[in-house]
């Protein structure tokens, strides 16, 4: 949320004026998903279907076959962009005339019981997941988190889509989600240290064994 960061633009603007404290206590932020996702990815259930929109398909352009992986115990869905050869790949988009990729709508109706299942959602209702594009290796992954889901209404209803597990509150409390912040900033350095710490212990072993092979005279390309 960046509470505690300062911008230097709107220090200037404010400039001069009698400085006031301001206390989060009391405070909500509100949900992302109150707000319009044209340009985040999303992927959607409903009706015995799964989809992804287009802004999915804009982040990774060149991905035709993906793989859809689930944890049970988070309840997250990713999906990992992969080659048509892999095991359990799909096609998750269709090509255009002009040979670009578009959303598509896929029949799956085992996939989407068992995730109604396991979420306990109504299987005649539709839901949307809004997620994002992590760095992961050796490719990146988009993660949605199926704790934060809203529930999407039938055309022409007045109310399209809302969250479906924050009744009548707005969203986290501000204190409460800076703490979050600091968390998921931890996880992401944590995942980032290991991997740094893994290339580093593969180049040292790749190192290691070219070192081998020259003392033992062998040629080394």
């Amino acid at each position: 949320m960046g509470m505690n960061e300062t911008n230097a633009q709107t220090e200037s603007r404010i400039d001069g004026q009698p400085e006031e404290e301001f206390s989060y206590k009391g405070y909500e932020v509100v949900d992302s998903r109150f707000f319009s996702h044209l340009f985040e990815p999303t992927v959607k259930l409903g009706k015995e279907t799964v989809s992804v929109n287009a802004s999915c398909i804009r982040k990774l352009p060149d991905t035709e076959y993906v793989q859809f992986l689930v944890n049970r115990e988070e309840k997250k869905l990713a999906i990992e962009p992969c080659t048509e050869e892999d095991k359990d790949s799909f096609r998750w988009a269709s090509v255009g005339k002009d040979g670009k990729l578009r959303p598509k709508i896929i029949s799956c109706k085992p996939f989407f019981d068992r995730v109604m299942k396991l979420m306990e959602w109504d299987p005649g209702k539709r839901y949307r997941i809004v997620g994002k594009l992590i760095r992961a290796n050796p490719h990146p992954v988009f993660v949605f988190n199926l704790n934060k889901v809203e529930m999407v209404g039938i055309k022409g209803s007045r109310s399209k889509s809302y969250p479906t597990d924050l009744n009548e509150n707005f969203g986290t409390p501000a204190e409460e989600h800076q703490k979050e912040d600091l968390i998921s900033l931890f996880k992401e350095d944590a995942v980032f240290y290991l991997e740094k710490e893994d290339t580093s212990e593969k180049l040292a072993t790749e190192t290691d064994a070219l070192v081998v092979a020259n003392t033992e005279g062998e040629v080394v390309e």
